[in-house]
């Protein structure tokens, strides 16, 4: 194509080069087509570049193409920039190297974009949000921030998609979350890579939520076969009673940081198998995971309109249009129990249909006739997985009086083994925590005991040395009930022990909460194990071990932790309705 030269200077900035910034004077050339392109930079470094300079709201946007330098395209800012969160400069873009397919996570694109009525699209406003890498303190990219209206749209686009996906074959809609399910399992290093780069948990933690995450779409395809009705005799001799089961039509979902893939797969998989379309908003910390997770849908089949994500820094704003917007049926979130009582307030409004999984403070009791080996190898994987951000971790771990020194004991000795450091790292066993504000609630919890008369074995404070998101794994001994490590959901890598003396005693302080998400317990003794679990106030009972997360098992707790289950042959009929006819025979 025939170009004619334009000699102006854009404006002198820097780019990534070689991973160091450089120093640029950037020309620029437009074809006769009206694109503008790059033609001369001020640095050699850069002579073996060919680069394309775009407009953007005015701000001049570079894309490099030579791969000696990165082993994929991205997006770069030249210059300042002013206004609210307009597009922001990738800190390193040397991180993409561990990615193989960055178009997975929207990368090839900045900002990254959301997903509504089967296109690609950018906020109206050019608004953006920074991601970032909490294990580097560095951002990552930028993700469109879409605005309350776009929030709208995309929940009538799903609404229309809702007439004609509700009368989908079942076969059809098993074998597009078998396709995703495949697709998961094919790209799980690249999604477990990713989740470390936005969550900061260790690779191995990622890789082991992709795989859960995966094999809820692999179940719920089943489950999409076994929607079943029934029919039975009616009091009236000549009448006959039949029962359908009907998608609600269109789901909010709302999905939270720590477990970025599984919390979505989750609720997805029901509504998919259910007939359901759906508006999906991830949590800002942790977009790229819910990105990918959309690039993948699309790729195993489902039609525009039925999936639909909106990426948005402002979840009170979205929140508030998907629980009050009467084209929505059900609102299904996972998070903590103040958001969820505004969630539940909202809805009432439309009188939706309502999943809540919110907060835990979970209760794991070590009784004196208990496998201690076992036992304490069940706290370490319950309590520190994802450096303690869990909603099910052991929170309170009671302690009979009479094993409390070796139980302890045992839990130092494996703590101290914790290998702390950047999630991506060689033998690294725990990463930060997702936020400062994250470690702020822990030390506030951990100098609140210490204050109150506990002691930490180990950890006790932030790991400054490594970043301001990491903080040291900490025993504490000798904890009491009127602390706030008690009364609340510390969410971090804090293990602190209570002692007890007899089962009516610790069944009085675990029960001593308005939650009731998790709970554990240990003990040879069947007959304890039965009626401690029975008296338990909580969802779900670990009995001698510290997992209760399966695909095959019902989640979800009771009391202020929420109502509805996720998971199992229950988790479907949370986005069904039940359908009666009465037939007369006559």
């Amino acid at each position: 194509m025939k170009t004619k030269d334009v000699t102006k200077p854009i404006q002198v900035g820097k780019v990534f080069i070689n991973s160091k910034r450089w120093p640029v004077q950037v020309r620029e050339k437009t074809s006769l087509a009206g694109r503008t392109e790059l033609t001369t930079c001020e640095r050699n470094q850069t002579s073996a570049c060919t680069k394309e300079i775009h407009r953007v709201g005015g701000i001049s946007f570079a894309r490099n193409y030579n791969k000696r330098i990165h082993r994929q395209d991205y997006w770069k800012t030249i210059g300042n920039y002013s206004g609210r969160r307009a597009m922001s400069k990738m800190s390193n873009p040397g991180w993409m190297s561990k990615i193989r397919n960055v178009d997975l996570f929207d990368l090839e694109e900045q900002p990254a974009r959301s997903f509504i009525g089967g296109k690609w699209v950018t906020a109206s406003s050019g608004q953006v949000f920074d991601v970032e890498d909490p294990g580097r303190s560095r951002v990552l990219a930028s993700v469109t921030d879409m605005a309350v209206e776009e929030t709208r749209e995309a929940i009538e686009i799903a609404h229309t998609a809702f007439q004609k996906y509700r009368h989908s074959s079942v076969r059809e809609r098993a074998a597009i979350l078998r396709r995703w399910y495949e697709l998961m399992l094919e790209n799980a290093d690249d999604l477990a890579t990713m989740m470390t780069l936005e969550n900061g948990k260790s690779l191995a933690d990622s890789k082991g939520e992709v795989v859960y995450a995966a094999n809820f779409l692999d179940w719920f395809s089943g489950e999409a076969l076994r929607v079943n009705g029934d029919s039975h005799m009616a009091s009236a001799p000549n009448n006959r009673i039949l029962t359908i089961k009907q998608p609600v039509g269109v789901v909010g979902i709302i999905t939270p940081w720590n477990f970025p893939a599984a919390m979505i797969t989750r609720k997805v998989g029901a509504a998919l198998a259910a007939g359901c379309t759906m508006v999906i908003r991830p949590a800002g910390e942790t977009p790229f995971s819910a990105i990918a997770l959309a690039k993948l849908a699309e790729r195993a089949g489902v039609p525009a309109g039925v999936i639909n994500m909106v990426t948005s820094d402002s979840p009170a704003e979205h929140g508030l249009e998907l629980t009050t917007n009467p084209l929505v049926r059900k609102v299904s979130f996972t998070g903590s129990t103040n958001v969820g009582k505004i969630l539940a307030n909202q809805s009432s409004s439309t009188l939706k249909k309502l999943s809540l999984e919110l907060g835990g403070n979970a209760p794991f009791i070590v009784f004196e006739d208990a496998d201690l080996e076992k036992a304490a190898d069940a706290l370490i994987a319950c309590k520190f997985r994802g450096s303690g951000q869990t909603c099910v971790c052991a929170n309170r771990i009671f302690v009979h009086s009479n094993v409390y020194t070796p139980f302890v004991q045992l839990v130092y000795d494996r703590v101290s083994r914790f290998q702390l450091g950047y999630g991506l790292d060689e033998g690294v066993t725990h990463g930060p925590l997702v936020s400062r504000k994250a470690v702020h609630k822990v030390q506030e919890h951990v100098n609140d005991a210490l204050n109150k008369g506990a002691t930490a074995l180990t950890g006790g404070s932030v790991a400054s040395e490594m970043g301001p998101c990491y903080f040291h794994p900490t025993v504490l001994i000798e904890a009491k009930h009127n602390m706030l490590i008690a009364q609340e959901e510390t969410f971090g890598p804090v293990c602190a022990l209570f002692k007890f003396s007899t089962e009516e005693e610790v069944l009085k302080h675990a029960n001593n909460t308005p939650v009731g998400l998790a709970g554990y317990l240990f003990s040879k003794d069947i007959s304890r194990v039965f009626r401690v679990a029975e008296a338990l106030e909580v969802g779900m009972v670990g009995c001698n071990t510290g997992a209760v997360s399966d695909v095959l098992s019902p989640f979800g707790g009771v009391k202020e932790s929420g109502y509805g289950r996720e998971g199992s042959q229950h988790g479907i009929s949370e986005y069904l309705d039940i359908k009666s006819m009465t037939i007369s025979l006559d």
